[in-house]
């Protein structure tokens, strides 16, 4: 009898029905010469301290470090859990060979390798590796069934990584419970999740302490058109004061205009993590909602395997695209076909799909491709669902349009003061996007952009931080026909702003983070692995944020994700640099993949994470301060935080005038300056009276923000 074992019930009950094992049995599926059962994700575990030894039952940091002379694995401590290892035992030991139908991924290999070990199998085991639950690709990946030798590497390399976590994790969680946590709540530490929340205290301080100074943009409108000047911001307004007089009354002339076209390819398909941060921004689903609602479709066999980092397809999927978009275009979302119009729209062409290698690229490939739909037409979805769904499909369909082709306008223009003993020059720059051909954009044309995307058009200054961080944005807007040499009148204006502090992070910036974690790191070769790999699997890090909640170490303020005083003095607490830091992740992720690829001996791993946790608790031990961190209460978290001050501002010099004393963004110009070109900013803030109109990317709102005034009107609204 053939057993195969795979890591759901659902998932067993689909490859039964395939294999023809179609008798119900209790806790298995028998017929056809198979016995088809299943776990429930884990089933084993490393074995916990006091499994060991009596000794390491109490915590105490006599007895640390703690270090097993040999790793065990045990049961999960739950009678259904008990109950179905004991069925598959019995399988396992009476079979002629097994098949590993775990998700195909190190931890799924782990899972069932795992429970194998226990089930003390002897038997040959064969590996099916499959990225969808179609009933085809069930076929297909039983017709080429692996040798399980083949992923001995990949099963290396999770052990290694959950036996890293065990001596990082349990030691250093006891030694900074005992020595700092005045028994009262458990200091968790964590190679991943301690370094996640070193970013966000570290935003939060960078926030809490940032000051914010004025600079000043000199601008001219020229023929309805705002013109900035080329010299950038003016850091004390005397310099753009002499700059407007410069041009005051003197005649506007273009020196330059110039067209460039250009095409923007369609985005990239999602792998799990830009899945995670569209769900965030859109919806405002959690990572770990977002993960349960991709699983949930994975199972029902509407979309491919979702716990992937890779946005790439294999070249093998390209014959199976126009099945695919076929059985999409027959979904309905709200009871309309709503994806069949652009279906037809790729299939009137009359050509063959294109094939890309933005799409499709077997090296971008390893364990499985990008997330896509199988084909299966959709039923019976939730909203929740049917959101997720929506966003993997128009994906999916967009990458078969041609490019969006564009022309973009940049225009020069000059004023010259001649009255001097030295002409004087000042350059001024606009420029404007025009669509030309909308191509892929039109799968996404009915979409609104989410007002509070990512924080980023909060209209909350950062359109005009001035502190050099932001790249130069092109609007999307037709200029009107300006011919070089011509010259005319025109309105200077010199603004005053304020430079605005960094944004907390959101779980949608904070997953970006986590993904590219290596701009974090000096190290070129630790950079080169978290860029592969990140901080966490991608898989993992839903649940590492959610850890974090369950802490107390964060929090929510809205979308924003705001550390507490627990999290904060945690981290500050931690003196070894490694432990919070992305580094430590790089150096793991980096050993890690080297076994997998069978060029590092997993033994030199665990060896060196001894040596490293014995350095860590003589370092703990020796100090001799009486620092203790705060613990958070669920009541405490209760509590509706303190409304965060504004931005500290740097005081106005002797010179500055009173608009700049009074902390205000206004229009500042000597001479009597034109008035500003937006009619809206710097009116006093309807909803609090305190701060005035500021103006973001896709809305109007208050200076005043950050001491909580929630005032913002869309420009659609207006």
């Amino acid at each position: 009898m053939i057993v195969c074992i795979a890591e759901k019930p659902s998932v067993a009950k689909d490859i039964a029905r395939i294999i023809g094992a179609t008798t119900a049995c209790d806790g298995y599926m028998e017929g056809n010469g198979y016995q088809v059962t299943w776990t429930f994700g884990h089933l084993c575990e490393l074995k916990e301290p006091d499994d060991y030894t009596p000794m390491w039952k109490h915590w105490s940091l006599s007895a640390l470090p703690m270090i097993p002379q040999r790793f065990g694995i045990k049961l999960i401590n739950d009678e259904g859990i008990k109950k179905q290892f004991a069925t598959i035992e019995k399988l396992m030991q009476a079979a002629d060979s097994i098949i590993n139908c775990g998700d195909a991924g190190q931890e799924g290999e782990l899972i069932q390798r795992w429970v194998m070990q226990k089930a003390q199998a002897k038997c040959p085991v064969k590996r099916l590796w499959i990225s969808s639950m179609t009933d085809e690709a069930i076929k297909q990946g039983f017709q080429e069934l692996k040798d399980q030798g083949e992923y001995q590497s990949l099963y290396l390399a999770g052990l290694s990584r959950a036996i890293g976590d065990w001596i990082l994790g349990m030691n250093a969680t006891r030694l900074y419970t005992l020595k700092y946590g005045q028994n009262r709540q458990v200091l968790s530490i964590g190679r991943v999740q301690t370094p996640t929340l070193a970013l966000i205290v570290n935003r939060q301080k960078e926030i809490d302490n940032f000051v914010s100074e004025p600079y000043w943009v000199l601008a001219t409108i020229y023929r309805d058109t705002q013109f900035t000047a080329t010299s950038g911001k003016f850091t004390s307004k005397e310099e753009g004061e002499k700059a407007f007089s410069t041009i005051a009354g003197k005649p506007f002339t273009v020196t330059d205009v110039s067209k460039k076209k250009g095409n923007e390819a369609p985005p990239h398909l999602y792998d799990l993590t830009s899945l995670q941060v569209d769900c965030n921004k859109k919806f405002a689903y959690s990572a770990d909602i977002t993960l349960k609602l991709i699983q949930s479709l994975y199972e029902k066999k509407y979309t491919t395997y979702p716990r992937v980092d890779t946005q790439f397809l294999t070249d093998d999927i390209y014959p199976k695209c126009p099945q695919i978009l076929n059985g999409v275009s027959q979904a309905k979302i709200a009871s309309q076909q709503k994806y069949l119009p652009l279906i037809q729209q790729l299939a009137a062409t009359g050509k063959k799909l294109p094939k890309s290698k933005k799409v499709f690229d077997n090296s971008k490939v390893t364990d499985h491709h990008a997330i896509i739909p199988t084909g299966v037409p959709p039923t019976g979805l939730t909203d929740m669902e049917a959101n997720v769904y929506d966003l993997i499909a128009k994906r999916f369909i967009s990458v078969f349009y041609p490019d969006c082709k564009f022309s973009t306008t940049t225009v020069l223009g000059e004023v010259i003061n001649e009255d001097g003993p030295k002409p004087e020059k000042i350059e001024f720059k606009v420029s404007g996007k025009e669509i030309l051909e909308p191509g892929w954009r039109v799968v996404y044309a009915k979409d609104t952009k989410n007002a509070d995307d990512d924080d980023a058009d909060n209209a909350n200054g950062n359109a005009d931080s001035g502190n050099g961080a932001k790249k130069e944005v092109v609007e999307e807007r037709t200029l009107p026909s300006f011919t070089k040499g011509e010259s005319g009148d025109h309105r200077p204006t010199l603004t005053e702003k304020w430079t605005t502090p960094p944004k907390y992070y959101t779980e949608a910036t904070l997953l970006r983070a986590m993904e590219t974690a290596g701009k974090f790191v000096e190290d070129e070769e630790l950079r080169a692995a978290l860029k592969e790999n990140g901080i966490g699997r991608p898989s993992s890090r839903a649940g590492i944020i959610e850890t974090l909640f369950k802490r107390h170490y964060i929090r929510r303020q809205r979308k924003n994700l705001m550390a507490t005083p627990t999290g904060i003095e945690l981290i500050d607490t931690i003196h070894e640099e490694l432990l919070k830091s992305c580094e430590l992740t790089g150096i793991w992720e980096k050993k890690l993949r080297d076994i997998e690829h069978k060029t590092y001996d997993p033994a030199d791993f665990i060896n060196g994470l001894k040596e490293q946790i014995n350095k860590i608790v003589i370092d703990v031990l020796s100090d001799n301060s009486n620092r203790r961190v705060t613990i958070m209460t669920e009541e405490d978290l209760k509590k509706k935080p303190a409304a965060k001050k504004p931005a500290a501002r740097k005081a106005p010099t002797k010179k500055a005038d009173k608009a700049a004393a009074q902390n205000t963004d206004s229009q500042n110009a000597p001479a009597q300056p034109a008035p500003a070109s937006d009619p809206m900013v710097g009116k006093p803030c309807p909803l609090c009276g305190k701060g005035v109109i500021i103006k973001g990317k896709t809305a109007y709102g208050c200076s005043n923000w950050k001491a909580g005034c929630q005032y913002r009107q869309p420009f659609s609204q207006m």
